[in-house]
């Protein structure tokens, strides 16, 4: 349950029961989602899942067949206009003007959210040096890398200062030092008291900013909560052990046995032993027992089953990077903007 619900308070996103229908294809099968202000909510899915379709309709950008949301309270489809105030969005691939330079781009986009050709221009300076472009601010976008793009993509999304800010795959393609660049962003919009909903098949990603996740798979989502809650739902952390001398694996095993009630799985060429841990609090018995009996370890750690476990278990397939599928059934949702 979120603290919304427990609080009473008002959450940035609420939907319910959320359908779309393309043709013969449901691709979006009765989605809930109750997203809290001030944090990171992450959706994670594989290709086809209906992650960028439910992001339109969240956005406004496609009406739902069944169900409703409210942004902050506003229904979505009754009162789309003043939840358009309320969002920002960067879709899967930047919407930016390749002919125009960096400063261009951003004063058109505040002249189209109604701010003055000086307060544009005020704020894209901000958001240039902000997101680390002020130098190239005059180039044009044909001579950017992927990363600044996306930078500049998101400062777009931006210029309203909204307080729902969609990322759909923001950091599909970059760099590992972009994508650690976007992530610092992603965490300082938080800490200054936005929301981000993040679709993302990068599952370390989601890892890492997510306070909430969702999986959504054919339509539905399947699983939500922290990160912790979803890895321990598939299996619970094991006790992983090497031992200084391999000739003490039998009498290691026998001690795992005897301590803990479980049995250990044994790599007789690594003098290594896994061991299920249900009840941490025995592991210091554990230790104990094994310097009373003489087992030596070399070293020894907690394993904590994987986002990727989760997502195999729940989905049946493995993430991919590639851009979502299910984009191809829906509006261009790139180049929207709230």
């Amino acid at each position: 349950m979120s603290s919304s619900a427990r609080s009473g308070r008002v959450p940035a996103i609420r939907a319910e029961g959320l359908v779309k229908t393309f043709g013969t294809n449901r691709a979006v099968d009765g989605v809930d989602l109750i997203v809290d202000a001030g944090t990171v909510y992450g959706v994670l899915g594989p290709n086809g899942a209906g992650k960028t379709t439910t992001i339109g309709m969240l956005a406004t950008l496609l009406r739902p067949d069944a169900g409703r949301t409210e942004i902050f309270g506003r229904d979505v489809v009754r009162e789309a206009q003043v939840v358009r105030q309320l969002i920002g969005l960067t879709g899967q691939f930047a919407s930016v003007d390749e002919t125009l330079s960096a400063t261009e781009n951003l004063v058109i986009f505040g002249r189209l959210l109604g701010l003055s050709r000086a307060d544009s221009r005020r704020k894209a300076g901000e958001l240039l040096e902000e997101f680390g472009l002020a130098e190239a601010a005059r180039r044009p976008l044909a001579k950017f890398s992927g990363g600044m793009r996306r930078r500049l993509d998101l400062a777009a999304s931006l210029i309203a200062q909204p307080p729902l800010i969609f990322l759909d795959e923001p950091t599909t393609g970059l760099d590992p030092r972009t994508r650690g660049q976007m992530w610092d962003t992603i965490r300082r919009l938080v800490a200054n008291g936005s929301t981000v909903l993040l679709t993302t098949q990068y599952l370390d990603e989601a890892d890492q900013l997510a306070d909430r996740i969702a999986v959504i798979d054919r339509g539905r989502v399947v699983a939500e909560g922290t990160a912790p809650e979803l890895k321990a739902s598939v299996g619970q952390a094991s006790l992983v052990l090497r031992l200084r001398d391999g000739a003490e694996l039998g009498l290691a095993r026998e001690t795992v046995d005897r301590v803990l009630g479980v049995s250990a799985i044994v790599s007789p060429e690594a003098a290594r032993l896994t061991v299920p841990m249900s009840d941490p609090d025995r592991v210091t018995d554990l230790l104990l027992a094994f310097r009373e009996g003489g087992v030596r370890l070399s070293e020894f750690s907690v394993q904590q089953p994987t986002l990727d476990e989760v997502f195999l278990t729940l989905t049946g397939t493995g993430a991919s990077s590639d851009a979502d599928a299910d984009a191809a059934d829906v509006p261009d949702l790139e180049g929207a903007r709230a």
